[in-house]
């Protein structure tokens, strides 16, 4: 089956959005990457072109491979203008649910810290300052702060803060879940699992293991779980909003 002419240009776009970072990374960083909505590096924009920018070589592979796998099927379904809405929104849905669960996050830490009798003023310059280790070695070592938790916490804010996301992944996990539904039967494999495994039981199983990592962090990992999950949960919606009652496939 020849790749659809959409698929190729969101492609083309993921590598030439690759090739610039590789020669200018801290620039399409601040330019393109997804921050936090406080983040003074915060645009607009930037809830659709962190789709098109990735964190390195297998990010990218592991996204360009699963869009053109996944979704040159679903453009048979929908069209190639249906299914670049779908896409996107698939991406717009997962940034959003990401964002939502960083600003309880967010609150929920300065929260804590404030119920812990921490300073406005302590929090606010640990937010900003760029040496942050040094900072918190002078806040212990006057005595200001000596309980490890806080000093996590503070950790956890500042990750929030100022660590930006990238990648297709939400838009991914979207077309993962509208592959699903329509090839529910369509045999998959993880390079870890060696046993193929029926798509209306894998991409479940995967959705539930982005949320168990993204509740536990077990592996203190920086991928953007809830990302993922917001991604397939924008898709299962617009599987709702589009469905063709004459479509026979279903989970």
């Amino acid at each position: 089956m020849q790749t659809p002419a959409v698929i190729r240009h969101l492609i083309i776009i993921n590598i030439i959005m690759f090739i610039a970072t590789m020669f200018n990374q801290p620039l399409m960083i601040k330019l393109f990457a997804m921050h936090f909505p406080e983040h003074p590096d915060f645009r607009p924009w930037q809830i659709i072109t962190h789709m098109f920018m990735h964190g390195g070589t297998m990010h990218i592979m592991f996204n360009m491979y699963a869009l053109w796998a996944f979704g040159a099927p679903l453009v048979y379904h929908y069209g190639e203008k249906k299914f670049l809405w779908f896409f996107i929104a698939s991406g717009i849905g997962a940034v959003l649910f990401y964002t939502g669960i960083q600003y309880y996050q967010f609150f929920n830490y300065l929260d804590q810290l404030s119920a812990s009798g921490v300073p406005s003023g302590i929090i606010e310059e640990a937010l900003h300052t760029e040496n942050f280790k040094r900072f918190t070695s002078l806040l212990v070592r006057n005595g200001l702060i000596y309980d490890e938790n806080i000093l996590l916490l503070i950790e956890k804010l500042r990750r929030i803060y100022h660590v930006p996301m990238v990648g297709a992944s939400g838009a991914v996990y979207g077309i993962l879940v509208a592959f699903g539904f329509f090839y529910p039967r369509a045999k998959l494999m993880l390079i870890f699992i060696p046993y193929p495994i029926e798509a209306r039981y894998f991409i479940p199983l995967l959705i539930l293991g982005d949320i168990f990592m993204g509740f536990t962090n077990v592996f203190n990992s920086p991928v953007a779980h809830f990302a993922h999950v917001g991604g397939a949960l924008t898709g299962l919606l617009l599987l709702w909003l589009w469905r063709n009652k004459r479509q026979e496939y279903y989970f």
